[in-house]
């Protein structure tokens, strides 16, 4: 039974047609061309506290994962938080 199943295949993400490593190896220029204008508008205008603070916690939880590990879940309430690159993985 253990033979037959299927190794289980990752979900490649995309956004707009550019793969995730692109992505990731973009600048925020470059990165704001892909996005929509009310989101350009919020990132021009600044982060405010909140989503600053997730940022900080995704960042933190990513470095105390080993370099191949899944980072341990970030529990936040931001509905209206934009989900840039740098936090999927």
């Amino acid at each position: 039974l253990a033979e037959k199943k299927k190794r289980r295949t990752f979900r490649k993400y995309t956004y707009r047609g550019v793969d995730l490593d692109q992505l990731l190896d973009m600048t925020s220029d470059q990165l704001m061309e892909l996005l929509g204008s009310g989101v350009r508008r919020r990132f021009s205008r600044g982060l405010k506290r909140q989503p600053m603070h997730l940022m900080k916690k995704l960042r933190k939880a990513k470095k105390r994962a080993g370099p191949f590990e899944k980072p341990e879940v970030v529990k936040t309430h931001l509905r209206d938080m934009i989900i840039v690159p740098e936090m999927i993985g």
